[in-house]
């Protein structure tokens, strides 16, 4: 039997040491806030006027923030996610659907076409651009129907490819992505202000880069349908087959006076989390900012490097936390097991990391956070999860098995399960996925 006061004083310190890791979280959040990051990067002011479009996530905070920035009228519409919208004077925040496309998507990409037509040489357009933009800008090119860009998009996520395999497809069935919105704009000059949320940060990545575009062509297309052998709707396959008009390339005419400018990423928040557990008195190591793989995977790789950190002569000094980002990816198909149907998946890929995370640590003086920097993580309302190495145990305690949700994909019903849910609700930006684990 533990002496008294022995639990209390556990918990305490597991309370402590989820705090120190949402703080963390919080500083890397900061880093990526569309006032502070704006700032740096606004372009000079036109002759003509001044249109502002946006997708993404965090894309009404960016308007709202630009408003506050820019001495001088704007115009223009951005589109973000249901329940994310900021409140803007000048610049019109439409909501559609995400990770499914819908038809006020639809409707939001239209509206971004009519609001960069008819602009001429003297005429600015500045586009905020983050992730979560290519599903809030379908735009299927006839015959293709929004239904087909609905099944594409979820063939796409379900398929394990990596972001830049799906946006090679993408941005080859689209009117839209790749580049298409900027040319639309010509000859308008177009400025770029992109947050990423993609390993590498190539701001052609982000949101299908629609009004940056990409280098790879229908050839690449077609060599990532067959390397990740993804089975595309016949439709959108039959349209690949065609032979059509291909997304355009940098050296367009189109683009010759558009300007990128990367103003948050991966990179630039975990430093700031590495200084403030600096700044706390804890060591920090980044690990990587551009991690990517099948997040269970990605979790038993984690996971032994945390506990190598507890051997003898391990690589840093404890206590430690290590720092990563990137993307994961959860393929659905790869459900493994009793009772593994599809339809009880609940989560996202970090709360999957962490599941498959806390079950290799088990036993050990480890606490860790995974989440999603916009505060949502797949398919309920929470940003990721907390997990220890007491996580798994409690979970057997309270009569569920972590290895079968596991392999059913239900960590959401884990963490909910364990009450270890991270639930900071919608940030405003998106940097891609935060992971930081504490080792004691």
């Amino acid at each position: 039997m533990p002496e008294p006061g022995t639990e209390t004083a556990a918990r305490r310190t597991a309370r402590a040491d989820r705090d120190l890791l949402a703080r963390l979280f919080g500083a890397a959040v900061a880093a990526a806030d569309p006032r502070r990051c704006l700032a740096a990067h606004l372009p000079q002011k036109p002759r003509g006027r001044t249109v502002v479009i946006g997708a993404g996530k965090g894309a009404a905070q960016m308007a709202a923030a630009l408003e506050e920035l820019w001495d001088g009228p704007l115009g223009g519409v951005v589109v973000t996610r249901y329940g994310y919208a900021a409140p803007c004077r000048q610049i019109r925040v439409l909501e559609a659907g995400h990770p499914v496309p819908d038809a006020a998507g639809a409707r939001a990409t239209e509206a971004l076409f009519g609001a960069v037509s008819g602009l001429g040489e003297d005429d600015l357009v500045i586009a905020l651009i983050c992730g979560g933009g290519s599903a809030l800008l379908p735009g299927a090119p006839e015959p293709l129907t929004l239904a087909d860009e609905i099944e594409l998009n979820t063939c796409l996520l379900a398929s394990g490819a990596p972001i830049s395999a799906m946006n090679a497809i993408r941005r080859q069935v689209s009117r839209v992505k790749g580049g298409r919105l900027a040319q639309a704009a010509h000859p308008a000059r177009v400025v770029s202000l992109v947050v990423s949320d993609v390993p590498g940060d190539d701001p052609a990545e982000v949101a299908s880069g629609p009004t940056v575009p990409g280098t790879s062509g229908l050839a690449a297309a077609r060599a990532a349908i067959d390397g990740w052998r993804i089975d595309l709707p016949p439709r959108i396959r039959a349209c690949l087959d065609r032979a059509p008009a291909p997304a355009p390339l940098p050296d367009d005419p189109a683009f010759a006076r558009d300007e990128v400018h990367l103003v948050a990423s991966s990179a630039l928040s975990l430093a700031a989390a590495h200084r403030r557990a600096l700044a706390e008195g804890i060591g920090a190591v980044i690990l990587s900012d551009a991690l990517e793989g099948e997040a269970r995977e990605v979790g038993k790789v984690l996971a032994a490097i945390a506990t190598g950190c507890r051997a003898p002569g391990g690589a840093f000094a404890r206590p430690v936390v290590l720092l990563s980002g990137g993307e994961t990816t959860v393929t659905l198909g790869q459900a493994t097991g009793p009772d593994t149907g599809q339809g009880r998946a609940r989560g996202g890929r970090n709360g999957e990391f962490l599941l498959s995370f806390a079950l290799g640590i088990e036993g050990q003086p480890i606490t860790a956070l995974a989440a999603d920097t916009d505060g949502i993580d797949g398919s309920e309302t929470n940003a990721g999860a907390f997990c220890d190495g007491d996580t798994a145990r409690r979970l057997r305690a309270l009569e569920h098995d972590p290895a079968a949700l596991l392999a059913r994909h239900d960590s959401w019903g884990a963490f909910s399960a364990a009450g270890e849910l991270f639930e900071p609700g919608p940030t405003g930006t998106n940097v891609n996925d935060f992971r930081a684990i504490l080792v004691r």
